[in-house]
């Protein structure tokens, strides 16, 4: 998927860096270095693709000599702390070829750099990670003073301005998003969400069990788990300065939600109770909360004002346009088309006959439900023509590209993506006109902000709209069921005679998959011998792909597909289909080709899978096809609807094997025969479109590992995930609490004092004791204090039971001794785990399995007794080793008061703020002095713990703010507009970019 990433660096000589050091590495060149006197030589390097230094006007053109540039800046730079060349460093899409991605790069570099009177040194790098993945990327090196025909004059301040790195980041996401929907490619970025004074969350990293082992070289209570702490922490203060930033997360995927998906989004974005509750208050005190009312399960929806009013836009954009009649054809013009139909052998059934009047009618709105395999496309092919007769131009979308090439075979209606189409109109192209009839196809998988978005544009146009589609097909990605909302309200017409599967039955159990009867559709395939079981989910695949095989030599001119829910199981599907042709001969000589998702072995023979629309070729994702011819270089295809392409590697390598892909990819498609494996994450929109692909047959294989019987099968490919719109819960509001929320009154919080002065003390202390965190939150969701990861929510849990049981008799002073004894123990017990880990490190050895576990296992439980124990306690004993081997035997009173100092270090800011001011003079004098001896690993450690604490300041602003005061001892003498952290790093020459460091 598309990742955002730019950051920004200075390279700086007084970090020791050289300008023609870091041009030769970022290029994999081999150039001289005059002023050290010295070749520096990375030509062997891989992965540069491209290469080039772009001059502005009135540049020499003799600076276009790389060596040349760089050593006369070097030159022209006299200071021996100058800072010779600003670098940015940016990710380009994978969904993008090289060719793509380095024009992108190289108008971005124009554009913004170049035209503004820079220098720029583009390198593009295209390399391919371990997991096999490329990870496209592009270094510019900037140069810093302005330049004419006599060479390098004054350096240009206003290029070191703060807000120019904003532009360059928004401009970057800009340049990328305008490209992709050019390129008709499915994606976007979005800078908002790394930027450090972005309204956006930060993205977390996810936390495994190697972030909570110790290292070698002393405890590492999890580097990760600390940096994802403190995102939660800075995510947290954001929630609370402005609560809508978490509502609208919520709402990007689903337009009602509960207290509890509340709770679980303030727990995975705050760190400790105190913030927990804080976020949790500043969410339900939004003014952009809304109470919807109870679902059919009881709970309590709630959502936002946005939601609803851009559900309200939808139906008002929606009752416009069916209030207009300005798109219809006569009657005589309708029976035109249909007998000119007739001719080429289509002859409508009645159902389609009257969505085809329906369609074709007066109204600037038309919606047509059609089971899957009803024979929509079909009918539309005739509405076009009797569109087209009358004046009038149709235009296709669906969200997908494959659904788009699947509407325009079907139709003769020229299709592309809904994102396409509104990059457009973002641009003033294409836009429409009263004349437009816009055909939307899979209409069920358009999000509600989206499809707002579209009607509103037609409604304001004077255009008509078709919405066809399947609610009970696979759902929107985004929030909203906006599609069965609108034929809920304003009406439409169904199809349900289903003509895809040729004998009746098939047809009865397409329909019955569509209502909802999933058993009974499993019933019928398992009744005709379609339904098979094995022992497990590893036989059931063999079985599939053996029966795959035999079908596919018994009819070898019959489509098929294999499907199933996830990629890696499409993976593997197509290695054992591809093996089985090879034992068949039926595949010429193997060429092995790097191609987006890694290296891939093709042959003549072989089933492809296009993944990426390309304009150019004629190709949208999910074409399918088989190489005729391929070489290292270039491959053929000839894709399934007869046309032949060629095409070279290196401009479009977004291919894989074709035999299997996801039920996703198969929304649309149609086959003569199907062959399904059935997985736990299947429900009845998944089934419904992997069962009802096939013409004739379709088998579905399952493993007993994964469904016991068939009766756990079908209550899995029964759930109904369907999404809800906001506007289903409309119900009168009570007036009293209207008019309390208008004034800001809460009656929760008015109970909850109530219930304070009310409740006897004991029962208080036991709520405190839930709060405190020693207990976890309601609806099973664990408290945040708990840390990351699933276990410690259920310790929690299990430490609620134990607290819960104490005698009722126990006083408060009595249960507070039997926590502190418990305390106590816990603590014994971890210093023992980490002191075994120690004494294994001290041999010269590592830990074993074994002493890991009760590591973690100590950690979790000294976390559910103190929160954050097991990691003041580390930090303490990475400072004195001895407290551990102290504690461990049970003299306790030294570990106790240094975990106690480094938990008012943590909770303190100005204890913070001493010991970022002590820490950060003693690493600039580190860095000095081992630069002077020559100890260069030791001094870019010191320089990168250096720059992880400046840009920590991004996250902590009440640590920032208190260091405000205190520059001078930090080392910064003058005033540069920047926040601190910035500022820090700006006066001694270091990168506080997210990607990689070279260290150049």
């Amino acid at each position: 998927m598309a990742i955002y990433h730019l950051s920004v660096q200075v390279i700086s000589r007084k970090t020791g860096r050289s300008a023609v050091a870091a041009a030769a590495y970022r290029a994999g060149a081999r150039l001289r270095d005059n002023r050290l006197d010295r070749e520096q030589n990375f030509s062997r390097k891989r992965g540069v693709v491209h290469s080039e230094v772009l001059l502005p006007e009135n540049a020499p053109e003799i600076w276009q000599d790389r060596e040349r540039l760089w050593n006369d800046v070097e030159a022209v730079e006299l200071r021996k702390d100058a800072q010779l060349a600003r670098e940015v460093e940016f990710a380009i899409p994978r969904e993008m070829s090289e060719a793509q991605g380095v024009a992108l790069a190289r108008d971005f570099a124009q554009s913004e750099f170049v035209d503004q009177g820079m220098i720029a040194d583009l390198n593009v790098h295209w390399d391919i990670g371990a997991d096999g993945m490329p990870r496209p990327h592009a270094h510019v090196m900037l140069t810093m003073r302005e330049v004419d025909e006599s060479g390098f004059g004054k350096k240009n301040r206003d290029w070191n301005r703060t807000e120019l790195v904003e532009r360059w980041r928004q401009r970057w996401a800009e340049h990328v998003n305008e490209r992709l929907m050019e390129l008709d490619i499915d994606a976007r970025i979005d800078h908002r969400s790394l930027e450090a004074q972005g309204i956006d969350l930060e993205p977390q990293t996810q936390i495994g069990a190697s972030a909570q082992r110790i290292e070698l070289d002393g405890i590492e209570t999890a580097d990760r788990a600390e940096m994802h702490r403190e995102i939660a922490r800075n995510n947290g203060a954001r929630i609370i300065a402005d609560p809508s930033i978490a509502l609208d997360a919520i709402t990007h995927q689903q337009s009602s939600f509960t207290r509890r998906d509340m709770a679980r989004f303030a727990h995975r974005h705050s760190d400790g109770i105190d913030q927990f509750n804080a976020v949790m208050g500043a969410m339900g005190r939004s003014p952009g909360l809304v109470e919807l009312g109870k679902d059919p399960r009881g709970q309590d929806r709630l959502t936002t004002r946005d939601m609803i009013e851009t559900e309200q836009r939808l139906h008002r954009a929606a009752e416009l346009m069916a209030e207009k009649e300005l798109h219809g054809v006569s009657d005589r013009d309708r029976e035109r088309a249909l007998t000119r139909a007739a001719a080429r052998g289509l002859v409508l059934s009645g159902e389609q006959g009257a969505a085809l009047a329906h369609v074709i009618e007066g109204r600037g709105l038309g919606i047509v439900i059609g089971y899957a395999g009803t024979g929509k496309s079909a009918m539309l092919g005739v509405a076009r023509d009797a569109w087209e007769t009358v004046g009038l131009e149709v235009r296709g979308v669906a969200l997908s590209g494959i659904a788009a090439e699947n509407l325009e075979s079907g139709s003769g209606i020229a299709s592309r993506t809904i994102a396409s189409m509104e990059h457009g109109w973002a641009q003033g192209r294409d836009l429409l006109t009263a004349r437009d009839v816009l055909v939307i196809d899979e209409a069920g998988m358009v999000g509600t902000r989206q499809m707002e978005r579209v009607l509103s544009h037609a409604a304001e146009r004077g255009a008509k709209v078709v919405l066809v589609g399947d609610p009970q097909q696979l759902q929107s990605i985004e929030a909203g069921a906006a599609f069965r909302s609108l034929h809920d309200r304003h009406g439409g017409v169904e199809i349900e005679t289903v003509r895809r599967q040729r004998e009746d039955w098939q047809r009865d159990a397409t329909r019955d998959l569509a209502t909802g009867r999933t058993q009974e559709a499993i019933h019928a395939y398992d009744a005709h011998g379609m339904l098979h079981a094995a022992a497990t989910r590893d036989q059931a695949r063999d079985d599939l792909i053996t029966r795959w095989d035999r079908d596919r030599q018994a009819a070898p001119d019959h489509s098929r597909i294999i499907l199933t829910h996830t990629n890696a199981a499409v993976r593997t599907l197509n290695d054992a289909a591809r093996q089985k042709m090879r034992e068949a001969g039926d595949l010429g000589e193997d060429v092995r080709v790097m191609v987006e998702r890694g290296a891939r072995s093709f042959a003549a023979g072989d089933r492809v899978m296009f993944l990426q629309n390309e304009r150019g070729l004629g190709v949208k994702n999910g074409t399918l096809g088989t190489v005729e011819d391929v070489s290292t270089q270039s491959m053929t295809v000839r894709t399934d609807d007869g046309r032949d392409i060629s095409f070279d590697l290196k401009d479009y390598d977004r291919i894989d094997h074709g035999y299997a892909a996801t039920i996703h990819k198969a929304q649309g498609m149609t086959v003569d025969r199907t062959h399904v494996l059935a997985t736990p994450g299947l429900d009845a929109h998944g089934s419904y479109v992997a069962m009802s692909r096939h013409r004739e047959q379709m088998d579905l294989h399952y493993g007993r590992d994964d469904f016991a019987s068939q009766d756990r099968l079908i209550r899995s490919l029964s759930r109904d995930r369907a999404k809800d719109m906001a506007l289903d819960y409309e119900q009168p509001r009570d007036p009293v609490q209207d008019y309390a929320e208008r004034r800001g009154i809460n009656f929760r919080a008015r109970v909850v004092e109530v219930i304070r002065k009310l409740v006897p003390k004991r029962l208080r202390d036991a709520v405190d004791d839930m709060l405190d965190g020693r207990r976890s939150l309601g609806d099973g969701v664990p408290g945040p204090e708990a840390g990351a990861g699933p276990e410690r929510g259920r310790a929690g849990s299990d430490l609620v039971q134990q607290v819960s049981h104490l005698p009722e008799t126990e006083t408060s002073e009595d249960r507070e001794r039997i926590l502190r004894r418990a305390r106590t123990q816990a603590l014994v017990r971890h210093a023992r785990a980490v002191d075994a880990i120690f004494e294994a490190q001290e041999r010269g050895g590592k830990a074993g399995p074994e002493q890991v576990k009760e590591l973690h296992d100590a950690r979790k439980h000294f976390e559910e007794l103190r929160p954050f124990g097991s990691h003041d306690a580390e930090a303490a004993y990475r400072k004195d080793p001895g407290l551990a081997r102290e504690a461990a035997t049970g003299q306790v009173r030294r570990a106790v008061r240094a975990l106690q100092l480094e938990t008012e270090m943590r909770t303190s800011p100005e204890r913070r703020a001493d010991r970022f001011v002590t820490r950060w003079r003693d690493l600039d004098r580190a860095v000095e002095q081992r630069y002077a001896v020559g100890d260069y690993s030791g001094y870019h450690a010191a320089r990168k713990e250096m720059g992880e604490m400046a840009k920590s300041l991004e996250r902590d602003p009440q640590l920032e703010s208190i260091l405000a005061n205190r520059k001078k001892e930090l080392g910064i003498s003058l005033e540069s507009g920047r926040r601190l952290g910035a500022e820090l790093a700006f006066h001694h020459g270091i990168d506080l970019g997210r990607g990689r460091g070279l260290g150049l």
